[in-house]
């Protein structure tokens, strides 16, 4: 019985302190709330202050304007066109007239521009799948070294897209000014028609390109026009008579990109008696020869540094664009 009696005593005392705690955190969280609605009701104060103040000084300025109009009416407020006097201005219109497209030239279907991306790799192989894909160096490195016993980094279809889409989304093809071949490291000679919307992954572009080497050809969906064809060698069958043909090299004559649209071309394309062809390589390294092309006359270049495929041919057609006021 003392036993429990004393026990219970112990119990009482925890209970004591347990309650006294929490009566003396009760009381701090009151004080704090307190303090808190007094800031609050201080910085109300200092609100409504300068509030006042502020109407104050407004209705001292609205006096002073009715004064100066001579009225007790308030003045009206200001609309839009008088807020925003600027805009409201005409621009300038300038004088000066393009005519771009390829219904304007008079040179007949030939467009004047003309574009050979030589020594593309592009070639098929067949997976463990039994699939065929597009030789790359990403994903057939291996095959490429043991069975084929070849630089994997030289097999870069890669290259020739980034050029075909810089030259897809230039304003010289969109005006209908351009006409693009491509020249295979197998002497497989392709011919793009100028209607022709190259996928923009490069997944879709690999099949493409082996679909177009196995079945030579791909026409549209909708209206059965030939978008891609394989078409037989050489080149230079394809050259309208006339035609001036040049190389692109870091190593030829450098000229700057309008300097070499006003050199090399007529100041109207709708004058121009025959097109100027430009051979740009779509290789990973080497350089664009003579002697395989003997029909160029001379290797120019567009910068003192060496450039991608598609940043000289960008520089070439903004140059061209600049000249012709293609915008």
């Amino acid at each position: 019985r003392k036993r429990h009696f004393f026990n219970s005593l112990k119990y009482r005392e925890k209970l004591k302190e347990i309650m006294g705690k929490n009566k003396r955190k009760q009381q701090s969280k009151k004080e704090e709330v307190k303090e808190e609605k007094v800031v609050a009701e201080s910085s109300e104060e200092e609100v409504k202050e300068e509030v006042e103040e502020g109407v104050a000084s407004s209705s001292e300025d609205d006096d002073d304007d009715e004064k100066d109009m001579g009225g007790n009416d308030r003045p009206s407020k200001k609309s839009k066109a008088d807020r925003n006097v600027i805009a409201a201005e005409p621009l300038p219109v300038s004088m000066e007239t393009t005519q771009v497209g390829p219904l304007l030239l008079k040179t007949g279907n030939q467009q004047p521009i003309i574009l050979l991306l030589d020594q593309a790799t592009l070639e098929t192989v067949k997976n463990k799948r039994g699939v065929f894909e597009l030789l790359n160096c990403d994903d057939h490195r291996e095959l490429c070294k043991r069975k084929l016993k070849k630089d994997p980094n030289n097999y870069r279809p890669d290259i020739l897209h980034q050029e075909m889409l810089a030259l897809q989304d230039s304003p010289l093809n969109k005006a209908g000014l351009l006409k693009i071949y491509i020249s295979t490291q197998k002497k497989v000679l392709i011919d793009i028609h100028p209607a022709t919307r190259i996928p923009r992954t490069y997944k879709r572009f690999a099949g493409l390109m082996v679909q177009l080497l196995h079945k030579l050809k791909i026409k549209a969906g909708q209206d059965h026009t030939t978008l891609l064809k394989v078409i037989k060698n050489p080149f230079s069958q394809y050259l309208p008579a006339g035609t001036r043909c040049f190389g692109m090299s870091c190593q030829g004559t450098l000229y700057s990109p309008v300097n070499l649209a006003s050199s090399l071309l007529p100041q109207d394309y709708n004058k121009a008696k025959a097109p100027t062809c430009f051979v740009v390589g779509a290789m990973s390294t080497g350089h664009v020869l003579l002697e395989d092309h003997p029909y160029m006359e001379k290797m120019i270049s567009v910068s003192e540094y060496p450039l991608s495929g598609a940043a000289a041919l960008s520089r070439i057609a903004s140059g061209i664009e600049h000249y012709w006021g293609i915008v």
